[in-house]
């Protein structure tokens, strides 16, 4: 055992080694309704601890999950690590920026529970590696904004559909997950929800055992609207709200989402060849959703109603000068053209699709933890403007005698 963790012990005697087969086709495939894939273990993290010996250590592995992560360094991607971590799985993270963009996911489980590996999504033979030794493959690669080196079709469409078919060449991926958006849908006017549509559709042809999710707008503690809107008005003094901030959302707090994607993994096959919609419990203006944020950063709120033509003759120059110029933009925040366009109509859970009701989940309203990150936009510190109830404690309340 020197120089090896007992955890690749355990892959190599259970999976057919590194001198074995690299795609274990004698494993059995994807198949709706042949039980469940979580059997055994005790779940956290150690439940595959180390001191164990080698046949007990291979019969965990044998029976849990070896789950492939792809964009496990996004957002979305650290809470679904940790839920698969804290239930006793390996999980590998596939990542292609430097060293340090996975380090905080190895916190999240015992030692070799979380391997990162290095890959280029762009080599077949790299993807083939990730998940050579996996049961389970999950993408939750996407892209809300174009680079110069990556565009919308290419992350949420093409990278989908060669991960679905890597997966069932593979021969031994029992489930596949392909993360979408809510509102992905062919005739939208975002080509990013295009993209996610077009991804669904590749996804479900090479794989159709695949689970689609379609979460909502996603917030919190490293969301990308809350924060940007509440350094906005911190900094600035006023938020500018797209077409008065009238279209509705329904967005929804990034753990429950985490836990729909965890859960959907334990059942017994039913959520194979389906699709979620996970919005969140309650339906918000935009403008509504920037209510909340004032009211929690106790700051007066302060608007700027920007028109749709406004709006978009700010955010167009970034998009035609993007191929245009020898050196990178900058990152759209506020005003990303295809986020204003996807703003002109509504985007809310269908009114006959599988929802969180479905994976048995009940999200949680964003008042109150979901969006506390928020006291750190308060300019006086956490406790500005609070009431004399919320600063002192529970102890100092109490009556006395």
């Amino acid at each position: 055992m020197e120089g090896r963790s007992h955890r690749w012990l355990a892959l190599d005697a259970g999976f057919g080694g590194a001198d074995g087969a690299r795609y274990m086709s004698a494993r059995a495939p994807a198949v709706k309704g042949a039980g469940h894939l979580v059997r055994k273990g005790t779940g956290g993290r150690s439940s595959c601890c180390f001191g164990l010996t080698r046949e007990t250590i291979v019969a965990i592995f044998d029976s849990g999950i070896v789950a492939t992560v792809f964009g496990a360094t996004g957002f979305l991607g650290r809470y679904v690590v940790q839920q698969l971590a804290k239930m006793g799985s390996q999980v590998l993270v596939p990542f292609r920026g430097c060293e340090d963009s996975h380090r905080h996911l190895k916190l999240m489980g015992d030692l070799g529970q979380i391997v990162p590996m290095k890959y280029n999504p762009r080599d077949v033979n790299s993807i083939k590696t990730a998940v050579a030794k996996s049961n389970v493959v999950i993408n939750l690669i996407g892209r809300e904004f174009e680079t110069r080196n990556y565009g919308f079709e290419e992350v949420n469409h093409h990278m989908a559909e060669q991960l679905a078919m890597i997966s069932k060449e593979h021969g031994g991926i029992v489930r596949f997950i392909q993360v979408s958006a809510l509102g992905a849908s062919a005739s939208s006017p975002s080509r990013l929800l295009r993209a996610k549509a077009a991804g669904e559709e590749s996804v479900l042809k090479e794989f159709p055992e695949a689970t689609i999710m379609r979460p909502a707008t996603l917030i919190g503690t490293e969301d990308r609207i809350l924060n940007r809107w509440a350094m906005y008005a911190k900094n600035w003094g006023f938020l500018p709200l797209v077409g008065g901030g009238s279209t509705k959302i329904q967005p929804v707090y990034v753990v429950d989402v985490a836990a729909a994607i965890v859960n959907s993994l334990k059942d017994d096959g039913t959520s194979m060849g389906k699709t979620y919609e996970l919005g969140g419990p309650d339906v918000y203006t935009v403008r509504d959703l920037a209510e909340l944020m004032f009211e929690t950063i106790r700051e007066w709120p302060r608007y700027v109603n920007l028109p749709f033509p406004i709006a978009r003759a700010i955010a167009t120059p970034r998009e035609l000068l993007l191929n245009k110029v020898p050196f990178p933009l900058p990152t759209p925040s506020n005003f990303n053209l295809d986020q204003i366009n996807a703003l002109s109509v509504d985007n809310l859970v269908s009114e006959n699709a599988l929802t969180f009701a479905d994976l048995e989940i009940k999200p949680h309203k964003l008042k109150g933890y979901p969006t506390e990150f928020l006291v750190s936009y308060r300019k006086g510190g956490p406790s500005f403007g609070s009431t004399v109830s919320e600063k002192m404690g529970s102890a100092d309340v109490a009556p006395r005698f």
